[in-house]
Formats: C-alpha cells, sequence, structure tokens
C-alpha cells in the first residue's frame, strides 16, 4: 500500500466501497442495479459481474434472466455510453439527457449522412420486424438494410443508438433487441426539475461521497443543473470535507470495512467519478487505462486502493495474472486469491491465480 493513499482517501474510499456495495454485497441483480441508477455496460462480461459482485447470492444466471426478461435493460442514457439501467428508470433518464446527446452527435450524423428522415423511416421497421419478437444485432441492421437504409461502416451503430435514445428500442442481452413498447411501455412524464432531483438523490446514495463535478461528469449534464438540484435535496444527504472539496454521501455509512476485491474493468468503483485520484492514490489514470485508449483494465482493490491489473492468461481460461508496480503484500494474498475465486464461481471458471 502506498505513502500517497492518505487517510482522507482511505476514509472516502472505504464509505464508497460500502455505498456501491462492493464491501457489503446486498439485493438482487435488480436492486443492486437500481440502487446504483446506471451501470456503465459496453463490456458485457464485465457488466454481469459488476451487479454479480455486490449482490448478496452472485449469480450470473440470475443477472442474465433478469435482462432477458425483468426489469433490466440495456442503452445509452449517460453521455452516450451503453450502461445497464432498470428499465423503469430509463424513460425519465433519457428525458433528461438525450436531447444533449443528440446534439453531441449531430456532426457525426451528418458526416455519416445520417438525417431525420433515415431515422424515421428506420424506426417503422423496427417497429414493424420487433413487433412482438426479439432480434439480434446483424438481423436488425439486416432488416434496415433490406428497407433501403445502408448501415455500413457506422451508421448501423449510430442508427441504433438514435433510436434507442428516441424509445423505440432496447438491448435485452448482450445483442438481443426488442421493441421500447414491448419492453418498458409507456412511461409517465416527469418534470425536469423533479427528474433532476432524482438524478442527484440517487446518485449520491449509490456513489457517493462524491462531488457536485463528479455528477456533472457521470450525467454529461451542466453544473448549472447540477448544483441546483443538489441543493434542493441536499437536506436528504450528508456531507465531508476532503482537501477543501464538499463530497455528499447517503447517511449512515460507516467505512469501517477491510477487504479485497477483483473487479471487472468499466466498473463503477472508478468509472463512477470524474475525479479517479483517490482510488489510484497518485498512481496514473494509464496504470489501469493502458496508453489512454478508452479501455479500462480489470482492478484488484484492497482496502480501497487499486494497487493491480489482472487478466486471463491465456484469454478465455481460468488462470488469473496480476500486472502490478511491486508485490502484493504477502498477508493480503489469500484475500486476493479468494476475490478472483469469487469471479470464477461466478462465471463458472476454476481459478489459478498467481498472486
Amino acid at each position: 500500500m502506498t505513502r500517497a493513499f492518505t487517510a482522507d482517501h482511505r476514509r472516502l474510499t472505504a464509505l464508497r466501497l460500502e455505498a456501491q456495495r462492493i464491501a457489503r454485497p446486498e439485493g438482487d441483480p435488480a436492486a443492486v442495479v437500481g440502487h446504483l441508477l446506471a451501470l456503465q455496460a459496453q463490456d458485457y462480461p464485465g457488466a454481469l459481474w459488476s451487479v454479480g459482485l455486490r449482490c448478496a447470492r452472485p449469480d450470473r444466471a440470475a443477472v442474465e434472466r433478469e435482462l432477458e426478461e425483468g426489469d433490466l435493460v440495456r442503452s445509452w442514457p449517460l453521455r452516450g455510453t451503453l450502461h445497464l439501467i432498470d428499465r423503469r428508470d430509463l424513460g425519465w433518464l433519457l428525458q433528461l439527457t438525450a436531447e444533449r446527446i443528440e446534439r453531441s452527435v449531430a456532426a457525426r450524423h451528418r458526416a455519416l449522412g445520417l438525417d431525420e428522415r433515415d431515422i424515421a423511416r428506420a424506426a417503422a421497421i423496427v417497429d414493424e420486424r420487433l413487433d412482438g419478437a426479439r432480434l439480434g444485432r446483424r438481423d436488425l441492421l439486416g432488416a434496415l438494410a433490406d428497407g433501403g437504409i445502408p448501415t455500413d461502416g457506422q451508421r448501423g451503430a449510430h442508427l441504433l443508438g438514435a433510436l434507442a435514445r428516441r424509445r423505440r428500442i432496447v438491448l435485452c442481452s448482450s445483442t438481443r433487441w426488442a421493441r421500447w413498447a414491448d419492453r418498458i411501455g409507456p412511461t409517465e412524464p416527469v418534470s425536469r426539475e423533479d427528474a433532476l432531483d432524482a438524478l442527484a438523490l440517487r446518485y449520491f446514495t449509490g456513489h457517493g461521497p462524491a462531488t457536485a463535478r463528479d455528477l456533472a461528469w457521470w450525467s454529461g449534464l451542466p453544473l448549472g443543473e447540477i448544483r441546483p438540484a443538489i441543493e434542493r435535496v441536499r437536506e436528504r444527504l450528508e456531507t465531508m470535507t476532503v482537501d477543501g472539496v464538499e463530497y455528499l454521501h447517503r447517511p449512515g455509512l460507516v467505512g469501517a470495512v477491510q477487504g479485497a476485491y477483483a473487479l471487472p474493468g468499466f466498473d463503477e468503483y472508478v468509472l463512477g467519478y470524474g475525479d479517479r485520484r483517490a482510488p489510484l492514490a497518485g498512481a496514473p489514470l494509464e496504470r489501469v487505462v493502458p496508453g489512454g485508449n478508452g479501455m479500462f483494465l480489470p482492478t484488484i482493490v484492497i482496502d480501497g486502493e487499486i494497487v493491480a491489473t489482472w487478466r486471463r492468461s491465456p484469454p478465455g481460461s481460468g488462470r488469473v495474472v496480476l500486472d502490478t508496480p511491486g508485490p502484493v503484500p504477502r498477508r493480503r494474498a489469500p484475500a486476493v486469491r479468494a476475490a478472483l475465486r469469487r469471479w470464477g464461481r461466478f462465471t463458472g471458471q476454476v481459478v489459478e491465480a498467481e498472486v
């Protein structure tokens, strides 16, 4: 453990581990996702483990059932990035964020030659082809191409994203799509102020301690909207100050939790904040995002500090190798191996860990 990992960092990360249900797993898959509001989910196997590791009884099949037939879906409600979310939260969250995301991709749509007529035609095709049915990505894009809408290059991905933001389709597995009307149904409109208040309260409850800037980054919304929402819900939260910066969190957190955890890449413990310095304890972000390529590696966390990344070698096997700047403390090695075995049970792998 590094000297840069100060007492304030330990307090901050201990509270986050508890708030995110990493240190204190609780509930079933739907309850976990609802608690966090949304979990980044472009890496499908990693997203399943992000949910599973927080459950009282980690079970991959249970997470996938909830996604295929239950309350969980995948869509792009935050920052134009794929997330897992409870279907009952997707409507009001898109109401907050979709217009801003649309503006951010407008130039790319123009470069791809995508316009409103293409999107409207695509919506009509998917309404017909997905009526009471599910289709994989390839078949859905094939249906669009058969209908005269080119899907080559990135056009297909951007078309699907636009249809998802406009509440026409939703992902209900790794690749299978359903109609919004079939999977989610009608949603009641919510005032923007009420939606912002819900966003702030839910984020700080599931992710806090965090800052206003963390929430602005996570949601993709401007601080000019985030700060008034925080003031409206402040009395339902507690605060702490680190280095002169205010952090908000739900009441009742204890944080006196120690342990080792094997997290997947893109987990909310790292991705859930604009400022990731606390768990990195002075290490550069490149330690978990080599080359700054946007690909976040799986991490080993001990008492809140990221001490290593881990990988399967060879890929797909149960043999796990840690990449560390130094050896894991000998007394913590059994806990690290136990954390990796927990992941192995979730994935059906017999784990051989070099720790």
